[in-house]
């Protein structure tokens, strides 16, 4: 401080006096008198400007003192007293200071000296992920956390208010919903008028009811279409409950004797009006594809989720629709250069044997058709249909690999899949992007991802069968190529195979089509013969099937041993052989994939739906049958994340 209390004159001034004294010479060399006064004038200047100059340093030296302790007050105040949390941690994320503020969330007086555990379980987890900024919260507080790892320094500023504002923000959005009377139509077009209008009294007022009490809107737009305008609070209500008005449109129908149900399509998201009505539509026409009875919840994310589906779906197809479906096959055929064909990877009975039946449509018409098969990719169960067709010359020839398929494809071409909608599973994605017709026949639920842009859909999930479907559509074709008795056993074989030899999802068209395939020549013994199995193969199931535990006193699961490669079909013969079992309803086999995959075969007698169980794991199927194959994970840990949604799936129902 001695520094700033000494007097300092700027350069300035010490170059002006530096100047006078000068000119004070020259005035004392000429007159003297005058120099003395001069002389006595410039020392009481300089004498004022050192005051002046004293002053300003003092006042300056005030100034800057209090400054410095308002600083420093306002430092320690927004340090300890602002509502804002700041801690500090050291290597074992204990807390060594925190400000006063922090204080209110501890049980003692301070959480100096306790774990980060003691404020928040995210707090560690998210520091070790190296997260910088997050959310956490500490109980009715919403914090936005800021991490400073360098530093050990945790920054938390109170988020709640603004939380709180977007929560209703997102509960207060708009939630639009088709609901549609499944069979509406089927079941009321020989009803009696006086029976019809009970019928639209009672469901209107049951679903108005529902409405109600839900807070929802609701107008019907049809005979069987109601429109439903909601939030997003109310959608959550709902979901918590697992949409059991479908449970409840069941007792319903035991009221009335009717078997009519509900399928529920939801758009719901950020999105406007118009985009909401289109989820909405996709949503339904995602659950009418699943078989109805079920609701399916679609985002602006494009994620979808369902509930219900715990019923097999009533049959709701008619001849009319298979010979229109069968027309329209056949204009596409006649207006393409060439047909080609595709099921699924590792094709099974049925893929083939609906792939042979489409072949036979194309030939019918005059068009080529060929078959896109990868002979390195079969398993034993296909192998012998497949020597079948090698001697069958005529017939092997419209076989081909992707290769080939690829140099033969044209944007003229129609591209047929079969036995499956999922573009992940076909033998060749890239072929779908080679020409703009494309066409689906299938009898699998259908799920979320779907080839793109179809010319043709027939998805018919309480069919037994994709050959069922062809041979149906086979009916109604012009007279032309005959069936050969080599095409339909292998049909006859598909519907066979699907079907467990007539035992699982036959229905009276099923026994139809087989007739229809009968009377073309199939060969039923030559079908026992591709379905003989290999006695190692059979020995390998009964050790898996002897190691089978009971989980939830009907459940059946079973393993193989780790690094025990099995192929899809032992997998799956190995599930449908545990179902036959006493006691059992529902068996899940688990197995390594010669892809490196975890397969997961799911059976069930229909009291238990294991394709929303296979769902929940990145699969599909139906209520009864169903299957998934998940990467980069182990037998044991598949099996502990399939005995969680299973309890899962019980604690729902037992919520209901």
């Amino acid at each position: 401080m001695t520094d700033l209390n000494r007097p300092r004159l700027s350069k300035h001034l010490w170059l002006m006096y530096a100047i006078s004294i000068v000119l004070l010479g020259f005035i004392w060399y000429f007159e003297w008198i005058l120099g003395i006064v001069m002389t006595v004038l410039l020392v009481l200047s300089f004498y004022y400007t050192i005051r002046i100059e004293k002053k300003l340093t003092d006042e300056t030296e005030r100034y800057i003192s209090t400054l410095s302790y308002r600083v420093k007050k306002v430092g320690e105040e927004a340090l300890l007293e602002m509502p804002i949390g700041i801690i500090l941690y050291n290597d074992d994320f204990i807390v060594e200071w925190s400000n006063h503020y922090m204080n209110q969330f501890a049980e003692e007086e301070t959480i100096v000296g306790e774990s980060l555990n003691v404020i928040s379980e995210e707090l560690i987890p998210m520091i070790k992920e190296n997260n910088e900024e997050f959310r956490i919260e500490i109980d009715d507080y919403a914090f936005q956390t800021i991490i400073r790892k360098e530093e050990r320094l945790i920054y938390l500023f109170d988020r709640t208010e603004q939380a709180e504002l977007e929560t209703l923000y997102t509960n207060e959005q708009t939630v639009l919903s088709i609901i549609f009377l499944d069979n509406y139509d089927e079941i009321t077009q020989n009803m009696d008028d006086t029976i019809k209008s009970q019928l639209n009294s009672e469901v209107t007022s049951f679903l108005n009811h529902w409405a109600h009490d839900n807070g929802l809107y609701l107008k019907r737009t049809s005979q069987d279409r109601f429109l439903a305008v909601g939030t997003r609070e109310i959608l959550n209500k709902l979901e918590r409950t697992k949409f059991n008005i479908l449970d409840e449109m069941h007792e319903l129908n035991s009221e009335l004797d009717i078997p009519i149900t509900l399928s529920i399509g939801v758009g719901v998201g950020n999105a406007g009006l118009p985009e909401l009505g289109e989820l909405a539509q996709s949503s339904l026409d995602l659950a009418l594809g699943r078989g109805g009875d079920q609701v399916a919840i679609k985002d602006d994310s494009g994620k979808v989720r369902f509930y219900g589906g715990k019923t097999n779906p009533m049959e709701k197809r008619t001849r009319v629709r298979a010979r229109v479906i069968s027309h329209a096959l056949r204009d596409l055929v006649k207006a393409s250069d060439r047909v080609i064909i595709m099921g699924h990877q590792a094709p099974d009975m049925d893929s083939i044997g609906s792939a042979i039946g489409i072949l036979n449509i194309a030939q019918t018409n005059g068009v080529d058709g060929y078959i896109v098969f990868d002979p390195d990719d079969i398993s034993i169960g296909v192998k012998r249909l497949v020597e079948a067709i090698k001697v069958d010359s005529d017939l092997w020839q419209h076989f081909i690999d992707p290769d080939n398929a690829e140099d033969l494809i044209t944007s003229r071409s129609l591209i047929v899949v079969v036995d499956t909608h999922k573009p992940s599973m076909v033998v060749s994605k890239r072929l779908l992007g080679k020409t703009d017709y494309r066409v689906v026949i299938d009898h699998h639920r259908r799920a979320e991802e779907f080839i793109e842009n179809p010319t043709l859909v027939y998805m018919e999930p309480y069919a037994s069968s994709t050959s069922e479907l062809v041979t149906e559509l086979l009916e109604y074709q012009p007279k032309g190529k005959k069936l050969k008795m080599l095409e339909a056993t292998a049909l006859l074989a598909g519907i066979t195979v699907d079907t467990k030899s007539f035992t699982l999802r036959t229905g009276s068209r099923t026994f139809d089509a087989a007739s229809y395939l009968r009377a073309k020549g199939a060969d039923t013994v030559l079908v026992q013969q591709f379905l003989k199995e290999d006695l190692n193969l059979y020995i390998k199931r009964s050790k898996m099937i002897e190691r089978c535990q009971i989980y939830r006193n009907s459940i059946a699961i079973t393993k193989a041993d780790p690094g025990d490669v099995c192929s899809p079909v032992l997998i799956a013969q190995t599930a449908d052989t545990l179902l036959t079992m006493t006691g059992i309803s529902a068996s899940f086999v688990i197995a390594e994939r010669s892809d490196g995959k975890i397969g997961i075969s799911a059976r069930s007698l229909g009291e238990i739906n294991v394709q929303i169980i296979m769902e929940k794991m990145n699969g599909g199927g139906h209520l009864t049958n169903a299957a998934t194959q998940i990467e980069d994970t182990s037998i044991d840990d598949v099996e502990l994340l399939l005995k969680e949604i299973l309890d899962e799936y019980y604690e729902g129902r037992e919520a209901e």
